[in-house]
């Protein structure tokens, strides 16, 4: 139940500060979404920093690491994520599973979007 209340608490944290930038970087009369672009790759910067952290010398516990990693960068963007997991199976040398793992985010990911827009049409 903790664990649970931790990645609730820092998903709250990071949705509402994602909020706050698209707010206020988001260009709503060109369409630029810097606010979600800014949110994505600093929420892949604090994701790389929290789970570098967590690894080298068990600097984080397993708390703030839910806290921090889990909720508050899955709050904040899920793109953190996405980079993250692909570093790993880089690193891994795993290069088809991050081929498909890639490609299959993109493709699914838009076509998810484009098919939830076709049905409240």
């Amino acid at each position: 139940m903790k664990s649970i209340l931790l990645v609730f608490l820092g998903g709250g944290f990071g949705s509402v500060l994602r909020y706050l930038i698209s707010k206020y970087l988001n260009n709503i009369e060109s369409g630029i979404p810097y606010g979600t672009f800014a949110a994505n790759i600093l929420g892949s910067l604090l994701i790389g920093l929290i789970l570098g952290l967590a690894a080298k010398n068990d600097s984080l516990t397993q708390s703030q690491t839910l806290l921090l990693a889990t909720g508050f960068c899955g709050g904040f963007t899920t793109f953190s994520t996405f980079a993250y997991e692909n570093h790993v199976f880089l690193k891994s040398g795993d290069f088809i599973s991050f081929t498909i793992y890639s490609i299959s985010s993109f493709v699914i990911g838009f076509l998810a979007v484009f098919f939830g827009m076709f049905l409240v049409k």
